[in-house]
């Protein structure tokens, strides 16, 4: 059965496409950049244990120009690795927000499709591309199940003394306000792979998501028990263009004092703050650079952005009463050695000690940087994403 695995984020899309049950996928590929000068597109394909790479640059402005140019890449030319669209029997797509309405992998029908734009509001960076790609691949592959794997899900087990908000249960009740999480496909995917690399089923893990969007979750047992992202994925960590946490007093006074409308404040949180609001760009490649120029406003996004990490790795600690490993994964978890050696410097009373050699010779594969006295493992894990939706969508 073939699945396509549409994964796309704030300003990339990676996709993969499945010949399930087999776990290696026949092509992959990754749009970067969205919407962002510098766009490009590396597409692969696995054929006969060799690797065929496609690179493609061009301004991309966004996901569904990106998208139609995947398709393309899977459909003509020397590489091609399907005939037409009807050789795909289901399209994955990872979907940020499902609320408390989706648990699981869902078929997508017109009554799902109108539940993700109710939660537009609660995803605004991620829902409505989420949205277009599904519409974009409803006409693409016609006669192929849509399929949608949300975020959500792998947070459900989260209990009500970390779901729930400290305000009135009049509002979780007829509004549904509580933490939901995020980035639960990725938090799954690579704890699964720690329990198994620690071979220890009663675990104590603290997963580390640093991408566009950057999360942490608890994960005690394999079931996540807290997370940083809470309603919307803004809260927590300090981001690409997101806040994280920001005392809800700084809204009232823009608000009140400086005539802020809710418009203006939804986009200043989410879309001109994080890395881009501090050091100039939300590109963590692009602030290494301004770094190495003498910027100073850039080396104090660094700063913020790995003390955040540090304040939840207590945090988690705490609740998790002790760690057994912690992981990075996602775009800057898995290249960015600087960032991983920044967030576990000084750590060691927790038992956290990094090996700076181990960490500098990580090349994209399950790897331990921990010092060998370490009490706690340090592990570099590559996301699968891709590969965790697919296994969802041909169980469904």
């Amino acid at each position: 059965m073939n699945i396509l695995v549409i994964n796309s984020g704030s300003s990339s899309l990676k996709y993969q496409l499945f010949k399930m049950p087999e776990k290696a996928p026949v092509c992959s590929g990754l749009v970067e950049r969205i919407g962002i000068e510098g766009s490009f597109i590396k597409h692969t394909v696995y054929s006969n244990g060799e690797k065929h790479n496609i690179e493609e640059s061009g301004f991309i402005a966004n996901h569904g120009e990106g998208l139609k140019q995947v398709l393309a890449l899977l459909t003509e030319g020397e590489y091609a690795v399907i005939n037409s669209p009807d050789d795909i029997a289901a399209v994955g797509h990872r979907v940020v927000h499902g609320g408390e309405h989706f648990t699981g992998a869902t078929l997508i029908t017109d009554e799902v499709k109108q539940q993700i734009k109710k939660l537009f509001s609660l995803a605004p960076l991620h829902n409505p591309v989420n949205y277009k790609c599904i519409e974009v691949a409803e006409q693409t592959f016609k006669n192929a199940r849509q399929i949608a794997v949300f975020d959500t899900a792998f947070h459900q087990t989260i209990p009500e003394q970390a779901y729930r908000y400290a305000i009135p249960e009049w509002y979780y009740k007829e509004h549904a306000i509580r933490v939901y999480g995020f980035h639960g496909t990725s938090h799954k995917y690579v704890s699964e792979q720690a329990i198994k690399w620690l071979n220890k089923e009663n675990s104590k893990i603290i997963s580390i998501h640093l991408g566009n969007g950057c999360s942490m979750a608890a994960i005690k047992d394999g079931k996540s028990i807290d997370t940083s992202m809470g309603f919307g994925p803004l809260s927590g960590l300090m981001m690409g263009t997101r806040s994280g946490d920001i005392d809800p007093s700084v809204i009232f006074h823009l608000m009140e004092h400086s005539g802020y409308t809710l418009e203006q404040l939804s986009t200043l949180v989410n879309k001109q703050s994080g890395l881009l609001g501090v050091g100039g760009s939300s590109d963590m490649r692009d602030i290494r650079k301004l770094v190495s120029e003498g910027n100073a406003a850039a080396a104090l996004a660094l700063k913020l952005y790995a003390y955040r990490i540090k304040k939840f790795i207590g945090a988690y600690a705490a609740i998790l009463n002790g760690i057994d490993a912690i992981i990075f994964t996602a775009g800057v978890g898995e290249n960015d050695s600087n960032m991983r050696e920044a967030v576990c410097t000084e750590l060691d009373y927790l038992g956290i000690e990094l090996d700076p050699a181990q960490n500098i010779a990580y090349k994209g594969e399950l790897k331990e940087i921990n010092t060998k006295d370490s009490k706690v493992k340090i592990l570099v894990i590559p996301t699968n994403e891709e590969y965790e939706i697919a296994h969802q969508c041909y169980g469904l």
